[in-house]
């Protein structure tokens, strides 16, 4: 089981207490998970590279800071603080960061 930040009762976060950059790679914390949704908050340090795949799941990529280029289904997507991102599944993506970057993920299921 995937241990979780919050459980799901009402509560808050401050997601800059949570962000930490690796080294090298990619560190993913899961901030809630139900049986419908995940939320996700990754950080990325400057230069990793996430090739391209698919997501069985429709999903969102909330920019917390940090920079980087998104290619979803072929366009290219600058990320910086305060972008929002819808990707539905299936839809194929790529993600460089050029700077340390963190952001949310939030998986959900199709209706």
């Amino acid at each position: 089981m995937t241990k979780t930040i919050l459980d799901m009762k009402s509560s808050a976060i401050q997601f800059r207490d949570w962000i930490e950059y690796p080294e090298a790679g990619i560190l993913s914390k899961v901030i809630l998970k139900d049986n419908y949704c995940q939320y996700t908050l990754f950080c990325l340090a400057a230069g990793t590279e996430i090739t391209e795949h698919t997501a069985s799941r429709n999903a969102t990529i909330h920019v917390l800071e940090g920079q980087g280029e998104l290619t979803l289904e072929g366009q290219t997507i600058a990320l910086e603080a305060g972008i929002f991102v819808v990707m539905p599944a299936r839809a194929p993506h790529a993600l460089n960061a050029t700077e340390n970057l963190a952001f949310l993920l939030i998986l959900s299921e199709q209706p």
